[in-house]
């Protein structure tokens, strides 16, 4: 079993590590990057309070390893900030993004072996084992955790909440403060996981309640326990929250900049919570965000605002099929086994209020808003073994799909941003469904250098590229088609998928009067005009 554990890690590590080194930078990235170098060089809270800083911390020791050249003058934004640090400032992108990525790459498979444990001590090794080749193939996870980005983070942070708050039924004195660590780890690396705050502390009440010997007999010392608990862990998460922003700058100096002024509730909230300030401006910030009216794209259709199901159908495309079996089964499994059914609301509830919150979402942008169901729902998959002794076949089932989620994670090697499962046409016909970072967050930039120079020398290029990289820095001279008369636009017209999926007038009629002739990793297309 040890063997197997290793296997399966190894594979993933490879699998990263391969993406990491090919990609160019993601939208998001370079302002991670920037501010984690930001807060090595100047320890001082500044740019991108919208997200705490624990997970820049955490790219932060791969940005140290790095050694930039920081630019200690720069007065820009922060989306300004990243572009400076990486291409303007005599550093190697391709470099200072590897070692940006890596610690999240270390951290993705550390938690594959919480998914592992937390499954082993439900439904034993093979258990553990099924879940740990679920997570570890998971294109998802793949692709998320070999970027520096916070969303697979913050998702394993809560998962191993959740399995210390589990074993804090037999220890809690031991599990529940570590619980409540690993719960602040999370809320310190993104504020969506403030939402599962509730839940986990009422599980944490659930696990001091199973302890108690004597409940019946002392109904009010047993309650006071159950509230002394779910106490401890809140503290241990605050204590982790505040010490985040205390390694930044002990000092705690925060000049807000641009910061949306709150109201109603959702104000209340911010001004209630026990966070610091830059903390709450951040939570302001993304209430303002929220208010935008952005710009979503499902299955062909071009939208503003949200879609209530935008998430599940996202889910539905980009899920192995095999994986939503196996998922579904687990859950049943959980639900109905007598043994197993005190581990369904550690499992599943924190999933169904997490998404539900995130269903509610303004930001219709991709299925890494809901990275915690491929982390949660593989420990409850891997419960579908304890039946094998009721239905034969059951084992066998398990083998065929896990080889098929297999298959289907290999096929999609080394391009996992784009995924979609075979029902859906596979990578290739995802940008034909969904966009941003479900099929093209900038990640094939440096690709796309490459094919120019290989198939196209000397054309002339004309791009629209959605990302924040710097296409000059990768040796692509282009011009932009929009800002020419449409008979100008002659040779190699590059579009990335997203803003094909979002085009409307002058880009729109440029790509319906050209011939698609490539594509590069199912995010950008070329056309010849």
């Amino acid at each position: 079993m040890p063997f197997l554990v290793v296997l399966l890690l190894a594979q993933m590590a490879v699998a990263m590590v391969t993406t990491a080194v090919q990609q160019t930078p993601t939208i998001d990235e370079p302002i991670y990057v920037a501010t984690a170098a930001e807060y090595l060089h100047e320890h001082r809270l500044r740019h991108n309070p919208e997200h705490p800083p624990l997970g820049k911390l955490v790219i932060a020791t791969g940005v140290a390893l790095a050694d930039p050249h920081v630019d200690a003058s720069f007065t820009g934004n922060q989306s300004l900030l990243g572009q400076h640090l990486l291409y303007e400032s005599g550093n190697d992108p391709w470099r200072l993004m590897l070692w940006a990525r890596l610690p999240v790459i270390a951290l993705t498979l550390l938690f594959g072996l919480v998914v592992f444990a937390f499954t082993r001590e439900l439904a034993g090794p093979v258990g553990g084992s099924v879940a740990l080749a679920l997570y570890a193939l998971s294109p998802d996870i793949i692709a998320h955790g070999s970027l520096a980005t916070l969303d697979v983070p913050a998702a394993g942070f809560l998962l191993t909440s959740v399995w210390l708050l589990w074993r804090a039924r037999s220890r809690p004195r031991l599990f529940l403060p570590l619980a409540g660590a690993a719960l602040g780890a999370a809320l310190a690396t993104k504020m969506n996981t403030l939402a599962a705050v509730p839940v986990l502390l009422a599980l944490a009440g659930v696990s001091v309640w199973s302890t108690s010997t004597d409940r019946r007999r002392d109904r009010r010392r047993t309650l006071l326990r159950v509230v002394a608990g779910a106490g401890v862990v809140a503290l241990a998460a605050l204590a982790v929250v505040w010490a985040s922003y205390l390694v930044v700058d002990p000092r705690l100096r925060w000049t807000p900049e641009q910061v949306p002024t709150v109201h109603g509730l959702r104000g209340l909230l911010v001004r209630l919570l026990p966070f610091p300030e830059a903390y709450r401006d951040g939570m302001r910030v993304q209430f303002g965000l929220e208010n935008q009216p952005w710009q979503g794209f499902l299955f062909g259709r071009l939208y503003t605002g949200s879609l209530w199901y935008y998430l599940p159908a996202a889910l539905l495309v980009k899920t192995p099929l095999g994986m939503l079996a196996l998922w579904t089964a687990g859950a049943v499994v959980v639900l109905a086994v007598r043994r197993l059914r005190p581990a369904a609301p550690y499992l599943l509830l924190p999933c169904g209020v997490l998404l539900a919150v995130a269903m509610e979402g303004a930001r219709d942008f991709g299925t890494r808003y809901a990275i915690f169901l491929p982390m949660f729902l593989a420990v409850a998959a891997g419960c579908a073994v304890v039946v094998r002794w009721r239905w034969r076949w059951a084992p066998v089932g398990t083998g065929v799909l896990l080889l098929f989620v297999a298959v289907s994670s290999l096929r999609t090697y080394p391009y996992y941003l784009p995924y979609s499962n075979e029902a859906f046409g596979g990578p290739a016909e995802t940008r034909l469904r969904l966009h941003d970072s479900n099929v093209d967050w900038g990640q094939d930039l440096g690709r796309l250098a490459d094919r120019l120079r290989e198939r196209y020398p000397g054309e002339r290029i004309w791009l629209v590229y959605k990302g924040s990289g710097l296409p000059s820095s990768y040796g692509i001279d282009a011009g932009d088609p929009r800002e020419v008369p449409e008979r100008a636009v002659r040779g190699l017209l590059v579009v990335s998928d997203s803003s094909v999926a979002k085009a409307t007038g002058r880009l729109a009629e440029l790509i319906d009067s050209s011939r698609p002739i490539d594509e590069v990793g199912h995010s950008i297309t070329i056309y010849r005009r």
